[in-house]
């Protein structure tokens, strides 16, 4: 059943470009790449239980990977990918060896202080990054031999089929026994260490990981916004991304993109649809959404989907 319900939405999402307009194109695009950056936040928090809010950092890091090497060498849209994944990668390993030694709060703090410095240093370098005015950058170019896709439909299929990859990727790690190592170090870490499990190393090699989607993440926000600037990385975007996940239920892949989705359908398409006092309010939406959301369904998208679908046990007769 699982499997059915899967194919269907990847057959919807293949099918969007025919059946919706150019916005709702544009929103489910972002839906799809802020997605991905979701989901490496529900790797920390939700698998590993290392609560972040600097995961935009890497986010940023690799759009500007993609978009300096697109304006200097105009790379195509694969090589930007695996650059920016492996920018994202070193600097998450580089800020890991600090990050991941912390918990709790303490974990918390420490990735938005990374989040802090990754906006400082975009805003600083402006020999590098062009300051508060960003980069923009050429159409893209998906592979060798192709012209350059300005259609929207177009990069939108083109997101989906990197965003269906490495969806596969991060959902087929959490199963693996790396993934349950991590689940164990949110169950009880020091029953993992005193087992024997070189927890750092795992937890380290878990926020690598994470920063490496993020950066692929980022490549693919510059490719379809045409531009980057510090404000990608600021910590409204790490804030809603952990919006996001709580939304979707923490622990589900498909509830962080699920969360993600209403999030941005929620703030960019209602807040800018409606028509009279809420026009343009999509934060106040977004707020209110949330609240309800608490309240209503706790354990996220994920855990009213999983309550709709249990199977009722049957009913005896009476005698």
């Amino acid at each position: 059943m699982k499997a059915g319900i899967a194919a269907l939405a990847v057959a919807g999402l293949v099918a969007a470009p025919w059946l919706l307009d150019v916005y709702a194109i544009t929103i489910l695009t972002k839906v799809l790449v802020l997605g991905l950056v979701a989901m490496c936040v529900n790797l920390l928090t939700g698998i590993t239980g290392l609560p972040t809010l600097g995961q935009a950092a890497y986010l940023g890091v690799g759009a500007y990977a993609a978009a300096l090497l697109a304006r200097g060498t105009g790379a195509v849209g694969v090589v930007q990918i695996v650059v920016a994944a492996a920018v994202g990668a070193a600097f998450a390993a580089l800020t890991g060896l600090v990050v991941t030694r912390a918990r709790g709060v303490t974990f918390l703090m420490l990735t938005f202080a990374v989040g802090e410095l990754a906006i400082s240093a975009a805003v600083e370098w402006d020999n590098i990054t062009n300051g508060t005015d960003g980069l923009t950058v050429p159409p893209l170019v998906p592979v060798w031999g192709m012209n350059p896709v300005r259609l929207d439909g177009y990069v939108y299929l083109y997101v989906l089929a990197v965003f269906l990859i490495l969806f596969a990727g991060v959902t087929a790690l959490v199963r693996s026994p790396f993934g349950l190592t991590l689940s164990g170090v949110r169950e009880n870490e020091a029953r993992l260490r005193a087992s024997g499990y070189p927890v750092g190393r795992f937890l380290l090699a878990g926020y690598t990981i994470a920063g490496a989607v993020s950066g692929a993440a980022g490549a693919l926000w510059v490719q379809t916004q045409r531009s980057v600037s510090p404000t990608d990385l600021g910590f409204h975007v790490s804030a809603m991304v952990l919006i996001a996940v709580i939304l979707g239920g923490v622990g589900s892949m498909w509830g962080a993109v699920a969360g993600m989705a209403l999030v941005v359908f929620t703030r960019d398409y209602l807040g800018g649809q409606l028509e009279g006092d809420l026009s343009g309010r999509g934060q106040l939406l977004l707020g209110i959404l949330f609240v309800l959301a608490v309240y209503l369904i706790p354990r996220g998208l994920s855990g009213l989907a999983a309550r709709l679908t249990r199977r009722r046990p049957p009913v005896e007769a009476s005698s």
